[in-house]
């Protein structure tokens, strides 16, 4: 049960980190209101990091600001690792 709610939490994070990407890029190029870059941040860091990185990859957005090409690199090898050791120690 506890792990069906970790997989349900991330697909719907990532998913929603990649719609954002899609719609802050359709808004730059209308000159719309755009997203906070905190909030893309804020998805990426509650587990939505690879869904981020594969809307900046896909929509070709924010691939120039170095927090976005350093910064999802870096939360998403977090995520990855963090668990890998976690599990490695016995904690999970």
């Amino acid at each position: 049960m506890r792990v069906t709610l970790v997989i349900i939490w991330l697909l719907i994070l990532n998913a929603a980190g990649f719609m954002m990407m899609g719609m802050d890029k359709r808004k730059a190029k209308r000159d719309a209101w755009r997203i906070p870059e905190r909030n893309f941040f804020i998805v990426a860091l509650l587990g939505g990091a690879l869904g981020c990185y594969i809307g900046m990859q896909v929509f070709h957005h924010k691939t120039l600001h170095k927090a976005f090409t350093i910064g999802m690199p870096v939360i998403l090898i977090v995520q990855i690792l963090v668990p890998l050791v976690l599990y490695g120690k016995g904690m999970m």
